[in-house]
C-alpha cells in the first residue's frame, strides 16, 4: 500500500487589500503519495504558486492544515523547523531571478551543504558539489561560471542541483519549464522524472501547460480563482473531463495533426470574477455556458463522480445525490 507523504486539509490563504480580502487559495484539500507527482494547472492568477508556497510555509496559511509525513507543519512548532527545511524544497519559475548573480555555479551548490553541515569536511562538500553537477547534467568546466554566463536550461539545472543539495523528499516545482524553449523543456522534464525514479522524490508540479502536466503527472488538480474545480488521475482527466472549465482548457491544447483541424474549441467567454470578497457560489459561473441559478446559490464542494475523480460542480453534485438516493 502506498505511503501518504503530504496531506492538505481545507487550506486557505487570504491577502488583505485596500478593496477587501483577496482569496488566493480557498479551501484546498488533497493527499499526495510518496514518489508520486501531483500536477496543478489553471490560468494565471488562479492561486497555483501561492498554494505551493503556502504548503512549504514560505507564506503563512490563513487557515487549514498541512501534514507532512504525519506531522502538522503549518504551525509555530514546525513552520521554521531546520529539519523540515531540508526535507522540502522549491524549484523556482525564473531560474535567473532565483540565483545570486554574484555567486558562481560552484558556490551556489556548495553553500547549502556548508550552512547545513551536510558534509563532514570541506573536501567532502567539494566532492558532493561535483556529484550534484554531474547528476543534473552540468559540465565541470562551468564550475566558476556566473548565472549571466549560462543559458536558461543550464540555469534551471543549477536551480535543481541547489534544491537537491540537502537530499529533500518533497519538491514543489513552480512552473520550472515555462521560461524555456520547447526542446529544453523536454530535457528538464526528463531530468526531473529520472531524478524522481532514482531518488524516490515526490513532486507538486505547477504549470499552465496541459501538455507538459500530462507528461509528468500521476494526478492532476485543476484550479480556478483559488478553488479546486476538478482532480483526477492524469489519463482519466484527459479521457473524461467533467467540469466545464476543464473541458475548455483541454479543447484549447494544440494538436499537430490535420485530422484535428476542424475540431471544436470551447471558447471561455465573459469576465473573470474578482477574487476579492468573492460572492457565494461557483466562481466559474459567470463564464460557464451551463450555469443556472443553483450555481450561485452556495458553494459546491468537490464530489466523487468515479473512483479518485473529484469534481466541484452543481451538475455532478446533483447526479451523485440521485445515485445515493437510488
Amino acid at each position: 500500500m502506498s505511503e501518504t507523504i503530504l496531506e492538505v486539509k481545507n487550506l486557505c490563504k487570504y491577502f488583505g487589500t485596500s478593496r477587501g480580502t483577496l482569496h488566493a487559495v480557498d479551501g484546498i484539500s488533497f493527499t499526495l503519495e510518496k514518489g508520486k507527482t501531483l500536477g496543478v494547472v489553471g490560468e494565471s492568477g488562479c492561486g497555483k504558486s501561492t498554494l505551493g508556497r503556502t504548503i512549504l510555509n514560505l507564506l503563512s496559511s490563513t487557515s487549514g492544515e498541512v501534514y507532512f509525513e504525519g506531522q502538522q507543519i503549518n504551525n509555530r512548532k514546525f513552520s521554521k523547523s531546520h529539519d523540515l527545511r531540508q526535507k522540502m524544497q522549491l524549484i523556482f519559475q525564473d531560474p535567473y531571478a532565483s540565483l545570486n548573480p554574484r555567486m558562481t555555479v560552484h558556490d551556489t551548490i556548495i553553500e547549502p551543504l556548508l550552512i547545513n553541515k551536510i558534509c563532514r569536511s570541506r573536501e567532502e562538500a567539494e566532492a558532493r558539489t561535483e556529484e550534484l553537477m554531474d547528476l543534473v547534467g552540468l559540465s565541470q568546466r562551468l564550475s566558476n561560471s556566473y548565472p549571466h554566463e549560462l543559458d536558461g536550461g543550464r540555469r534551471q539545472r543549477l536551480g535543481i542541483a541547489r534544491a537537491l543539495a540537502l537530499n529533500p523528499r518533497f519538491i514543489v516545482c513552480d512552473e520550472p519549464v515555462s521560461a524555456l524553449d520547447v526542446s529544453i523543456q523536454a530535457q528538464i522534464l526528463n531530468l526531473l522524472m529520472d531524478l524522481q525514479k532514482e531518488m524516490g522524490l515526490t513532486y507538486i508540479f505547477i504549470t499552465h501547460n496541459l501538455s507538459v502536466v500530462k507528461h509528468i503527472s500521476d494526478n492532476i488538480m485543476v484550479m480556478y480563482l483559488g478553488k479546486m474545480v476538478e482532480m483526477a488521475p492524469s489519463e482519466r482527466l484527459f479521457e473524461n473531463p467533467c467540469h466545464p472549465y476543464t473541458k475548455a482548457l483541454l479543447s484549447a491544447i494544440p494538436v499537430p495533426s490535420l485530422e484535428y483541424r476542424n475540431s471544436h474549441i470551447e471558447i471561455i467567454k465573459g469576465e473573470v470574477t474578482s477574487p476579492i470578497n468573492p460572492k457565494p457560489g461557483c466562481r466559474f459561473a459567470a463564464r460557464c455556458p451551463m450555469a443556472n441559478e443553483g450555481c450561485t446559490a452556495r458553494e459546491w464542494d468537490p464530489c466523487l463522480v468515479e473512483p479518485d475523480h473529484w469534481v466541484a460542480c452543481q451538475l455532478y453534485a446533483n447526479h451523485t445525490q440521485t445515485k445515493k438516493e437510488e
